[in-house]
Parts: C-alpha cells; structure tokens; sequence
C-alpha cells in the first residue's frame, strides 16, 4: 500500500467517503505524495509520453500557429506568450526555437512565462530552457501575468483537472464516492449528493443503471479564467487534449502507470489518475466570454498546418532509419490509430478573428 493510500484510508476512516474531484487531487497534487510534486511522469522512462516527446513538429507547429494568431491580433507588443502546465519544457523550448526563426520583433517584445504549480516540474523546466536567450518567468496561476494581450498554451492540460462523478441509481444520479471496504480497502459507492438535472447529457434519461457521467467544473471554472483574460486583454490560446467533441455517457477515469492502464484505486500517488475532456463543455465557456472557440481533432490541426511538410523538409537530406523515426512520429502524432482522432484541439480566438487552419464561425 502506498504512503497516500494510507493517509485517504486514514482519512476516510475519519470524516467519511470522499468524492471522485477530492480523491483525484489528492492522488496528483498532494504536497507531499502527489503523482505531479513527486516525480517526473514525461517520456519513455516516466508514465506516459506527451505530443512534445514524440517530436519537435508538434512544437514547430503550435509556435507557427500562436504566431498566426498574433499577426491576426494587430501584432501587439508587448504580449505575453505562457504554456500552463509546462511538462518538462520541451514545448515551450521548440517554439522559442521557432518563434526565434519566424519574427525577430515578436521575441524581443515579447514576455515569455510558464505557469507551473509543482517545484518539482518548476526545476526540471528551468534546467530545460537555462540555454535559451529569452527570460522565462514562472508563475503559479494565470492572475500574476503582466497585463497584456495573452498567446497562451496548454498541452494535455484538463484532462489532470479533477472531475465530479455521477452514478444512475434508480432514477436519481447520485454522487460517485470512494470509501471503505470490510476489509479497509478503497472502493467507490454511490452517495447522497445529486446533480443538477440541466448539467446532464441529452440521452441520460434512458442511460441504464449503474451509468456513469462527468461533469467538470473545475475545469469550466479554469477555462473562464482563461477567457476573461483573453476577452479583457485580447489574445488567442491553443489546448491540445484527448476526450470528446459532444458530452456523453461513460466512466473516463482511468490510471495509467508505467505506458499501462491499472486500477485507479490502486497506486494513489504512484499512477497518473485523468479522464477525457469534454470539449463542447470548454467551447460553451468560450462562447460564454464572447469569443469564438474552433474545434479539430489533433490529426485534422497538424496535418492542416503542414506537418507532412515539415516531415519531408526534415527527412530531406537524412538517412533512411532518420526518415523511418520521422514517419513513425507523424504516424503517432497525427495517425487515427494513434493520437490524431483520440486527441482534440481548441482554439480560442477574438470574434471574427480567422486564423488557420480553422474556419470562421458561422
């Protein structure tokens, strides 16, 4: 049993069930045994491997993207360029490699930040980018950025934001909680607490017993923070992830621990605990701020972008194992087996501002 196990046993055992949002927070963000402030979960000797690790092109083109964007905006200077929930770096040093190539003027105007909430990860991103010729602030919540118009990023960002579970039980939904076994184990239950009937997917009335939704509203409540600032100071944002693009049925919640799914009730504070996104969710909050919310799949954005471009342009004057990675990383980033239909992409934009490869709204 791990050192959190016992301590939500413990806790449990003292104040009664806690919900799926509490257990899924503790599990990640603990200070002292969450998955994100006790290791370095990233790449082939970690949990899981993120878009970043798998090739620089996916930075390239999220840089070329922001960039568009910017130029799309008027090119304001200054402007502020920040990832939240920066991984180890690796994005953020390919698109100030890109950015560097694009436009002298923007790098220099710019202000650079990462927002960051684990030292851990904090340390490990500034031994990244320590090389590069831009300076990097780091902050803890979006509120500390200085107050101009926002380029901003998160990668693989909502789907570690804790979501609220709710079990069919007759015909109420009731709160999923995780409590006590006879034998002091962990298990989840259906408590007392329901949910608001409008919160539910359309098709929930005729869900069977024992179905499970999701509903977020810490995440609702991120991403309103995140478009008063870009409707307030203007600016654009980018959010890769994996989930759906209309709300659905289903138990999400899953525990993925050494590149393999295991029990989510098994390892707290061992294994990276997520569920998928609901992105039609996040684009109401978008709407909501009066600013105009694009959706694709990740495969439908990069190739759009020239991803396969770049991969040639890449593989132009390599040798045949080189091409043969370069094709492996299209294939995982972009390949419908792979990352491309799984992961989405939001894109946040001012009214009636068009950036591509994403159409005007109608």
């Amino acid at each position: 049993m791990t050192r959190l196990k016992t301590r939500i046993a413990e806790l449990i055992d003292a104040v009664g069930p806690i919900p799926v949002s509490e257990y899924m927070a503790l599990c990640l963000f603990d200070p002292e045994d969450g998955y994100y402030t006790t290791r370095e979960p990233f790449g082939a000797a970690g949990d899981f491997v993120t878009a970043p690790e798998i090739s620089q092109m996916f930075g390239e083109l999220v840089a070329i993207w922001l960039y568009e964007a910017w130029r799309a905006t008027g090119r304001p200077l200054p402007v502020t360029i920040a990832e939240i929930g920066p991984g180890r770096g690796t994005l953020m040093k390919d698109m100030l490699r890109t950015f560097s190539r694009l436009d002298a003027t923007l790098t220099a105007g710019a202000s650079f930040a990462m927002i960051e909430t684990s030292p851990r990860l904090t340390g490990i991103q500034r031994q990244a980018l320590a090389g590069t010729s831009v300076t990097i602030d780091w902050h803890e919540t979006i509120d500390t950025l200085p107050r101009t118009p926002l380029l901003i990023v998160g990668n693989e960002l909502f789907d570690a934001v804790p979501i609220r579970q709710f079990v069919r039980a007759g015909a109420d939904w009731r709160e999923r909680m995780i409590g006590l076994d006879d034998a002091g184990g962990l298990r989840f239950f259906a408590g007392a607490a329901s949910v608001d009937p409008t919160l539910l997917p359309d098709d929930a009335e005729e869900a069977p017993q024992g179905s499970i939704v999701e509903i977020a509203p810490a995440r609702t409540a991120l991403m309103a923070t995140i478009s008063e600032r870009i409707s307030s100071r203007g600016g654009a944002g980018l959010f890769p992830d994996y989930g759906h693009l209309r709300p659905g049925i289903g138990d999400t919640l899953q525990a993925l621990r050494r590149h393999d799914h295991e029990d989510v009730l098994a390892n707290p504070g061992e294994a990276d605990l997520t569920a998928h996104v609901d992105f039609a969710a996040l684009a109401a909050i978008v709407r909501a701020h009066g600013l105009d919310a694009y959706l694709a799949t990740q495969g439908e954005f990069l190739v759009r972008m020239g991803l396969l471009e770049r991969a040639g342009r890449l593989g132009a004057n390599a040798d045949e194992a080189a091409r043969e990675k370069i094709a492996g990383e299209v294939e995982r980033l972009a390949g419908p087996q792979a990352m491309g239909e799984l992961f989405k992409v939001l894109a946040i934009l001012p009214a009636g501002i068009a950036v591509p490869p994403f159409l005007p709204a109608d």
